[in-house]
Protein backbone atom coordinates (compact mmCIF):
# COMPACT_ATOMS: atom_id res chain seq x y z
CA UNK A 1 0.00 0.00 0.00
CA UNK A 2 1.36 3.48 -0.80
CA UNK A 3 1.64 6.28 1.60
CA UNK A 4 -0.41 8.44 -0.81
CA UNK A 5 -3.84 6.30 -0.24
CA UNK A 6 -3.43 7.13 3.72
CA UNK A 7 -3.16 10.78 2.89
CA UNK A 8 -6.83 11.78 2.30
CA UNK A 9 -7.81 9.17 5.37
CA UNK A 10 -5.77 11.47 8.10
CA UNK A 11 -6.86 14.56 6.09
CA UNK A 12 -10.03 13.92 7.81
CA UNK A 13 -9.30 12.23 11.09
CA UNK A 14 -6.31 12.33 13.44
CA UNK A 15 -5.25 8.41 13.02
CA UNK A 16 -5.32 5.96 10.57
CA UNK A 17 -4.21 2.42 10.34
CA UNK A 18 -4.34 -0.62 7.70
CA UNK A 19 -2.41 -3.99 7.63
CA UNK A 20 -1.85 -6.69 4.46
CA UNK A 21 -0.26 -10.49 5.07
CA UNK A 22 0.89 -12.44 1.75
CA UNK A 23 2.32 -15.49 1.44
CA UNK A 24 4.27 -16.65 -1.80
CA UNK A 25 4.59 -19.98 -2.36
CA UNK A 26 6.80 -20.95 -5.94
CA UNK A 27 7.47 -24.32 -7.29
CA UNK A 28 10.45 -24.45 -10.36
CA UNK A 29 11.14 -27.41 -12.46
CA UNK A 30 14.27 -29.26 -13.26
CA UNK A 31 15.89 -27.60 -16.07
CA UNK A 32 19.28 -28.85 -17.65
CA UNK A 33 22.75 -27.10 -17.64
CA UNK A 34 26.43 -27.99 -18.85
CA UNK A 35 27.59 -26.27 -15.62
CA UNK A 36 26.60 -24.29 -12.86
CA UNK A 37 28.37 -21.58 -10.47
CA UNK A 38 28.27 -20.61 -6.70
CA UNK A 39 25.95 -17.98 -8.04
CA UNK A 40 23.74 -19.86 -10.35
CA UNK A 41 20.28 -20.79 -10.29
CA UNK A 42 19.74 -24.12 -9.16
CA UNK A 43 18.88 -26.72 -12.15
CA UNK A 44 17.41 -28.86 -9.48
CA UNK A 45 13.16 -29.21 -8.78
CA UNK A 46 12.68 -26.22 -5.71
CA UNK A 47 9.79 -25.54 -3.91
CA UNK A 48 10.14 -22.01 -1.51
CA UNK A 49 7.77 -20.05 0.33
CA UNK A 50 7.72 -16.33 1.68
CA UNK A 51 5.66 -14.57 3.84
CA UNK A 52 4.96 -10.89 4.78
CA UNK A 53 2.70 -9.09 7.10
CA UNK A 54 2.69 -5.46 7.37
CA UNK A 55 0.73 -2.49 9.64
CA UNK A 56 0.51 0.74 8.13
CA UNK A 57 0.20 3.48 10.51
CA UNK A 58 -0.53 7.22 9.95
CA UNK A 59 -0.71 10.01 12.24
CA UNK A 60 -2.00 13.35 11.63
CA UNK A 61 0.41 16.25 13.95
CA UNK A 62 -1.00 18.74 12.42
CA UNK A 63 -3.63 20.52 9.83
CA UNK A 64 -0.94 19.96 7.26
CA UNK A 65 1.62 17.35 8.77
CA UNK A 66 1.61 13.61 8.74
CA UNK A 67 3.79 10.80 10.31
CA UNK A 68 3.79 7.08 9.04
CA UNK A 69 5.30 4.18 10.03
CA UNK A 70 5.20 0.27 8.98
CA UNK A 71 6.19 -2.25 11.28
CA UNK A 72 6.64 -5.36 8.85
CA UNK A 73 7.41 -8.83 9.57
CA UNK A 74 8.94 -11.22 6.78
CA UNK A 75 10.06 -14.55 6.80
CA UNK A 76 11.00 -17.40 4.15
CA UNK A 77 12.94 -17.40 1.28
CA UNK A 78 13.08 -17.61 -2.39
CA UNK A 79 14.12 -20.04 -5.05
CA UNK A 80 17.63 -20.68 -5.11
CA UNK A 81 18.28 -18.03 -2.17
CA UNK A 82 17.51 -15.33 -5.32
CA UNK A 83 20.40 -16.17 -6.92
CA UNK A 84 21.17 -16.85 -10.47
CA UNK A 85 18.90 -14.31 -12.18
CA UNK A 86 18.45 -10.49 -13.13
CA UNK A 87 14.87 -10.66 -13.25
CA UNK A 88 14.00 -13.01 -9.43
CA UNK A 89 10.62 -14.41 -9.63
CA UNK A 90 9.23 -13.50 -6.33
CA UNK A 91 9.00 -9.63 -5.47
CA UNK A 92 8.49 -10.32 -1.74
CA UNK A 93 11.55 -12.39 -1.24
CA UNK A 94 14.98 -10.53 -0.15
CA UNK A 95 18.35 -11.47 -0.14
CA UNK A 96 19.13 -13.02 3.16
CA UNK A 97 20.92 -15.16 5.13
CA UNK A 98 18.11 -16.54 6.87
CA UNK A 99 14.99 -18.03 6.33
CA UNK A 100 13.33 -16.96 9.97
CA UNK A 101 10.43 -14.49 10.34
CA UNK A 102 12.09 -11.29 11.99
CA UNK A 103 10.38 -8.12 12.48
CA UNK A 104 11.87 -4.47 11.14
CA UNK A 105 10.37 -1.00 11.11
CA UNK A 106 10.18 -0.81 7.52
CA UNK A 107 9.07 2.77 7.19
CA UNK A 108 9.04 5.79 9.41
CA UNK A 109 8.97 9.46 7.68
CA UNK A 110 7.30 12.84 8.09
CA UNK A 111 5.67 13.88 5.43
CA UNK A 112 4.53 17.55 5.28
CA UNK A 113 2.62 19.89 2.86
CA UNK A 114 2.45 22.96 1.13
CA UNK A 115 -0.74 24.62 -0.45
CA UNK A 116 0.86 26.54 -3.46
CA UNK A 117 -2.74 27.48 -5.00
CA UNK A 118 -5.80 26.11 -4.66
CA UNK A 119 -6.98 27.16 -8.22
CA UNK A 120 -4.60 24.72 -10.03
CA UNK A 121 -4.20 22.54 -7.38
CA UNK A 122 -0.81 22.57 -6.95
CA UNK A 123 0.96 21.91 -3.85
CA UNK A 124 4.38 21.01 -2.42
CA UNK A 125 5.00 17.94 -0.48
CA UNK A 126 8.49 17.29 1.90
CA UNK A 127 9.28 13.69 2.85
CA UNK A 128 11.60 12.79 5.59
CA UNK A 129 12.97 9.31 7.19
CA UNK A 130 12.97 6.18 6.10
CA UNK A 131 10.96 5.12 3.04
CA UNK A 132 10.54 2.66 0.07
CA UNK A 133 11.75 4.81 -2.64
CA UNK A 134 9.43 2.13 -5.15
CA UNK A 135 6.89 4.55 -2.81
CA UNK A 136 7.01 7.47 -4.76
CA UNK A 137 8.79 6.94 -7.90
CA UNK A 138 8.14 4.80 -10.96
CA UNK A 139 4.20 3.85 -10.03
CA UNK A 140 2.35 1.82 -12.48
CA UNK A 141 -0.66 1.51 -12.35
CA UNK A 142 -1.03 -1.84 -13.97
CA UNK A 143 2.66 -3.27 -12.83
CA UNK A 144 3.83 -2.80 -9.55
CA UNK A 145 2.87 -4.26 -6.42
CA UNK A 146 4.20 -7.72 -6.29
CA UNK A 147 1.30 -8.32 -3.81
CA UNK A 148 -1.41 -8.21 -6.09
CA UNK A 149 -0.17 -7.62 -9.30
CA UNK A 150 3.02 -9.50 -11.27
CA UNK A 151 5.60 -11.15 -8.80
CA UNK A 152 8.85 -10.59 -11.00
CA UNK A 153 11.00 -8.17 -10.08
CA UNK A 154 11.68 -6.81 -13.43
CA UNK A 155 7.85 -5.96 -13.23
CA UNK A 156 7.62 -4.34 -9.91
CA UNK A 157 10.29 -1.34 -10.85
CA UNK A 158 12.45 -0.46 -13.92
CA UNK A 159 14.90 -2.94 -13.78
CA UNK A 160 18.31 -0.97 -14.57
CA UNK A 161 17.24 1.38 -11.90
CA UNK A 162 19.99 0.35 -9.00
CA UNK A 163 17.18 2.44 -6.33
CA UNK A 164 19.26 3.08 -3.24
CA UNK A 165 17.66 0.74 -0.70
CA UNK A 166 19.42 -1.67 2.35
CA UNK A 167 18.71 -5.71 1.74
CA UNK A 168 14.84 -5.47 2.40
CA UNK A 169 14.13 -2.17 0.36
CA UNK A 170 14.30 0.85 2.49
CA UNK A 171 16.38 3.76 2.98
CA UNK A 172 16.89 7.04 5.00
CA UNK A 173 15.77 9.83 2.38
CA UNK A 174 14.46 13.42 1.92
CA UNK A 175 12.14 13.83 -1.27
CA UNK A 176 10.44 16.98 -2.16
CA UNK A 177 7.25 16.61 -4.74
CA UNK A 178 5.69 19.04 -6.36
CA UNK A 179 2.32 18.94 -8.10
CA UNK A 180 0.36 20.54 -10.13
CA UNK A 181 -2.75 20.02 -12.50
CA UNK A 182 -1.96 16.68 -14.36
CA UNK A 183 1.56 17.07 -13.84
CA UNK A 184 4.44 15.93 -10.91
CA UNK A 185 8.03 16.54 -10.28
CA UNK A 186 9.83 14.86 -7.32
CA UNK A 187 12.94 14.91 -6.47
CA UNK A 188 15.22 13.25 -3.65
CA UNK A 189 18.38 11.72 -2.15
CA UNK A 190 18.76 8.59 -0.42
CA UNK A 191 21.73 6.07 1.56
CA UNK A 192 23.42 3.66 0.27
CA UNK A 193 24.40 0.54 1.50
CA UNK A 194 27.96 0.25 3.05
CA UNK A 195 28.23 -3.73 0.69
CA UNK A 196 26.54 -5.00 -2.47
CA UNK A 197 22.95 -5.59 -0.99
CA UNK A 198 23.78 -4.84 2.37
CA UNK A 199 21.68 -4.05 5.96
CA UNK A 200 23.64 -0.94 7.00
CA UNK A 201 23.80 2.53 5.28
CA UNK A 202 26.39 4.56 4.66
CA UNK A 203 26.39 7.72 6.43
CA UNK A 204 28.91 9.32 4.53
CA UNK A 205 26.99 11.41 2.73
CA UNK A 206 29.97 13.75 1.09
CA UNK A 207 30.68 10.30 -0.48
CA UNK A 208 28.02 8.05 -1.01
CA UNK A 209 24.38 8.51 -1.70
CA UNK A 210 21.75 8.23 -4.65
CA UNK A 211 19.80 10.89 -6.22
CA UNK A 212 16.57 10.60 -8.76
CA UNK A 213 14.57 12.71 -10.62
CA UNK A 214 11.36 12.15 -11.62
CA UNK A 215 8.91 13.90 -14.15
CA UNK A 216 5.39 12.72 -14.46
CA UNK A 217 2.45 13.64 -17.39
CA UNK A 218 -0.99 12.44 -16.54
CA UNK A 219 -3.17 12.78 -19.54
CA UNK A 220 -6.45 11.52 -21.44
CA UNK A 221 -7.02 10.16 -24.84
CA UNK A 222 -10.96 10.04 -25.48
CA UNK A 223 -11.34 9.87 -21.67
CA UNK A 224 -8.84 7.04 -20.89
CA UNK A 225 -6.79 8.02 -18.22
CA UNK A 226 -2.68 7.36 -19.00
CA UNK A 227 0.70 8.85 -17.75
CA UNK A 228 4.15 8.89 -19.05
CA UNK A 229 7.28 9.10 -16.30
CA UNK A 230 10.73 9.66 -17.01
CA UNK A 231 13.23 9.08 -14.29
CA UNK A 232 17.13 9.94 -14.27
CA UNK A 233 19.04 8.89 -11.40
CA UNK A 234 23.05 9.13 -10.14
CA UNK A 235 24.53 6.62 -7.46
CA UNK A 236 27.80 6.89 -5.88
CA UNK A 237 28.80 4.13 -3.28
CA UNK A 238 32.36 2.12 -2.44
CA UNK A 239 31.53 0.46 -6.01
CA UNK A 240 34.21 -1.68 -7.46
CA UNK A 241 35.18 -1.53 -11.38
CA UNK A 242 33.98 -4.42 -13.67
CA UNK A 243 36.78 -3.65 -16.06
CA UNK A 244 39.45 -3.59 -13.23
CA UNK A 245 38.79 -6.30 -11.84
CA UNK A 246 39.34 -8.45 -14.71
CA UNK A 247 42.50 -9.31 -13.06
CA UNK A 248 41.56 -9.47 -9.29
CA UNK A 249 38.61 -9.08 -6.47
CA UNK A 250 36.09 -6.89 -7.55
CA UNK A 251 36.88 -5.85 -3.87
CA UNK A 252 40.14 -4.36 -3.86
CA UNK A 253 38.84 -2.17 -7.33
CA UNK A 254 36.42 -0.42 -4.93
CA UNK A 255 36.38 3.08 -4.43
CA UNK A 256 34.03 6.20 -3.57
CA UNK A 257 34.97 7.64 -7.45
CA UNK A 258 32.85 4.95 -8.90
CA UNK A 259 29.43 5.69 -9.73
CA UNK A 260 26.18 4.57 -11.76
CA UNK A 261 23.89 6.77 -13.87
CA UNK A 262 20.72 6.03 -15.81
CA UNK A 263 17.02 6.38 -16.74
CA UNK A 264 14.15 4.83 -16.82
CA UNK A 265 11.02 5.29 -19.00
CA UNK A 266 7.38 4.31 -17.68
CA UNK A 267 4.09 4.66 -19.04
CA UNK A 268 0.82 3.16 -18.64
CA UNK A 269 -2.43 3.99 -20.71
CA UNK A 270 -6.48 2.49 -20.13
CA UNK A 271 -8.22 1.07 -23.07
CA UNK A 272 -11.70 1.57 -21.45
CA UNK A 273 -13.42 0.36 -18.03
CA UNK A 274 -11.51 -3.00 -17.53
CA UNK A 275 -8.52 -3.20 -19.37
CA UNK A 276 -5.08 -1.49 -19.07
CA UNK A 277 -1.58 -1.54 -20.71
CA UNK A 278 1.93 -0.55 -20.16
CA UNK A 279 5.49 -0.06 -21.25
CA UNK A 280 8.54 0.22 -19.43
CA UNK A 281 12.49 0.59 -20.74
CA UNK A 282 15.16 1.57 -18.97
CA UNK A 283 19.19 2.05 -18.85
CA UNK A 284 22.46 2.51 -16.65
CA UNK A 285 26.15 2.63 -17.85
CA UNK A 286 26.76 -0.75 -16.51
CA UNK A 287 30.83 0.13 -15.84
CA UNK A 288 30.60 -0.09 -11.81
CA UNK A 289 29.04 -2.52 -9.31
CA UNK A 290 25.63 -3.50 -9.34
CA UNK A 291 24.58 -1.95 -5.54
CA UNK A 292 21.46 -2.38 -4.03
CA UNK A 293 18.77 -3.76 -6.32
CA UNK A 294 19.46 -6.29 -8.99
CA UNK A 295 22.27 -7.16 -11.74
CA UNK A 296 20.11 -5.90 -14.66
CA UNK A 297 21.52 -3.07 -16.80
CA UNK A 298 18.98 -2.36 -19.31
CA UNK A 299 15.54 -3.57 -20.11
CA UNK A 300 12.34 -3.38 -21.54
CA UNK A 301 9.22 -4.58 -20.86
CA UNK A 302 5.41 -4.60 -22.05
CA UNK A 303 1.97 -5.81 -21.02
CA UNK A 304 -1.45 -5.95 -20.49
CA UNK A 305 -4.42 -5.99 -17.64
CA UNK A 306 -7.82 -6.82 -17.74
CA UNK A 307 -10.03 -6.84 -14.75
CA UNK A 308 -13.06 -9.31 -14.65
CA UNK A 309 -15.82 -7.41 -15.75
CA UNK A 310 -16.30 -8.91 -19.14
CA UNK A 311 -16.28 -12.70 -17.37
CA UNK A 312 -18.94 -11.56 -14.58
CA UNK A 313 -16.50 -11.12 -11.93
CA UNK A 314 -15.32 -7.58 -11.57
CA UNK A 315 -12.68 -8.05 -9.12
CA UNK A 316 -10.85 -10.83 -10.52
CA UNK A 317 -7.99 -9.46 -12.53
CA UNK A 318 -5.59 -11.45 -15.14
CA UNK A 319 -2.17 -9.81 -16.29
CA UNK A 320 0.25 -11.05 -19.09
CA UNK A 321 3.73 -9.34 -19.65
CA UNK A 322 7.00 -9.88 -21.35
CA UNK A 323 10.47 -8.45 -19.94
CA UNK A 324 14.06 -8.66 -21.96
CA UNK A 325 16.74 -7.62 -20.04
CA UNK A 326 20.89 -7.03 -20.53
CA UNK A 327 24.12 -6.81 -18.85
CA UNK A 328 26.66 -4.06 -20.24
CA UNK A 329 29.50 -5.20 -21.89
CA UNK A 330 31.83 -4.28 -18.92
CA UNK A 331 29.53 -6.27 -17.12
CA UNK A 332 29.31 -9.70 -19.30
CA UNK A 333 33.15 -9.67 -19.45
CA UNK A 334 33.71 -9.67 -15.53
CA UNK A 335 30.85 -12.31 -15.28
CA UNK A 336 32.40 -14.28 -18.25
CA UNK A 337 35.59 -14.00 -16.32
CA UNK A 338 34.44 -16.19 -13.32
CA UNK A 339 33.45 -12.78 -11.03
CA UNK A 340 30.24 -12.79 -8.82
CA UNK A 341 27.88 -10.16 -8.24
CA UNK A 342 25.55 -10.48 -5.58
CA UNK A 343 23.00 -12.14 -7.84
CA UNK A 344 25.52 -13.62 -10.84
CA UNK A 345 28.03 -15.93 -11.12
CA UNK A 346 27.74 -19.11 -13.17
CA UNK A 347 31.51 -19.20 -12.92
CA UNK A 348 31.44 -18.66 -17.19
CA UNK A 349 29.45 -16.41 -19.48
CA UNK A 350 27.84 -17.31 -23.10
CA UNK A 351 26.28 -13.62 -22.88
CA UNK A 352 22.31 -13.55 -24.54
CA UNK A 353 19.55 -11.63 -23.01
CA UNK A 354 17.32 -12.76 -20.27
CA UNK A 355 13.74 -13.06 -21.40
CA UNK A 356 10.80 -13.57 -19.16
CA UNK A 357 6.88 -14.25 -19.68
CA UNK A 358 4.92 -13.77 -16.59
CA UNK A 359 1.07 -14.11 -16.45
CA UNK A 360 -1.50 -14.15 -13.57
CA UNK A 361 -5.09 -14.71 -12.84
CA UNK A 362 -5.85 -13.28 -9.39
CA UNK A 363 -9.62 -14.27 -7.60
CA UNK A 364 -11.30 -12.22 -5.31
CA UNK A 365 -12.42 -14.85 -2.22
CA UNK A 366 -13.21 -12.27 0.40
CA UNK A 367 -14.78 -8.95 -1.74
CA UNK A 368 -11.84 -6.45 -1.22
CA UNK A 369 -10.45 -8.79 1.84
CA UNK A 370 -9.06 -11.69 0.78
CA UNK A 371 -7.42 -12.54 -2.83
CA UNK A 372 -6.19 -15.64 -4.11
CA UNK A 373 -3.51 -15.58 -6.98
CA UNK A 374 -1.89 -18.27 -9.79
CA UNK A 375 0.92 -17.21 -11.24
CA UNK A 376 3.39 -18.65 -14.23
CA UNK A 377 6.62 -17.80 -15.57
CA UNK A 378 8.65 -19.22 -18.08
CA UNK A 379 12.16 -17.77 -18.19
CA UNK A 380 15.00 -18.23 -20.94
CA UNK A 381 18.67 -17.96 -20.79
CA UNK A 382 18.73 -17.37 -16.49
CA UNK A 383 21.46 -15.28 -15.58
CA UNK A 384 21.93 -14.12 -18.94
CA UNK A 385 23.54 -17.26 -19.73
CA UNK A 386 22.69 -18.82 -23.14
CA UNK A 387 24.54 -22.50 -21.91
CA UNK A 388 22.09 -22.68 -19.34
CA UNK A 389 19.00 -21.28 -21.45
CA UNK A 390 16.03 -23.58 -20.26
CA UNK A 391 13.74 -22.71 -20.40
CA UNK A 392 13.23 -22.19 -16.53
CA UNK A 393 9.52 -22.76 -15.50
CA UNK A 394 8.19 -21.00 -12.12
CA UNK A 395 4.67 -22.00 -11.13
CA UNK A 396 3.40 -19.93 -8.28
CA UNK A 397 0.10 -19.47 -5.58
CA UNK A 398 -0.25 -16.27 -3.73
CA UNK A 399 -2.66 -15.11 -0.97
CA UNK A 400 -3.46 -11.55 -0.22
CA UNK A 401 -5.43 -10.16 2.81
CA UNK A 402 -5.70 -6.79 3.10
CA UNK A 403 -7.49 -4.82 6.26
Amino acid sequence: MLAQEVDSNLIKKAFAIHGQATIVNQYKSAFNAPYSGENSLLTSTENATSYTSTLYLGLRLNKNTFFYATPELAGGTGLSKVLGLGDAPNGETFRVTSADPKIYIARAYLKKLFTISESDHSYLSLILGKVSLADFYDNNKYSHDPRTQFLNWGLMSNGAWDYPANTKGYTPSFIVEYYKKNQEFRIGYALMPTTPNGSIMDWKMDKSGGFAAEFVQNYEIAKNPGAVRLLVFYNSALMGNYKSALNSNIETTRSYKNHKMGWGLNVEQSFGSYLGGFLKTSWNDGTNETWAFTEIDNSVSLGLSANGTKWGHKLDNFGIAIISSGLATEHQEFLKSGGQGFTLGDGNLNYGRENVLECYYQKSIIRQKLMGTIDYQNIINPGFNLDRKGPVNIFSLRLHYYL
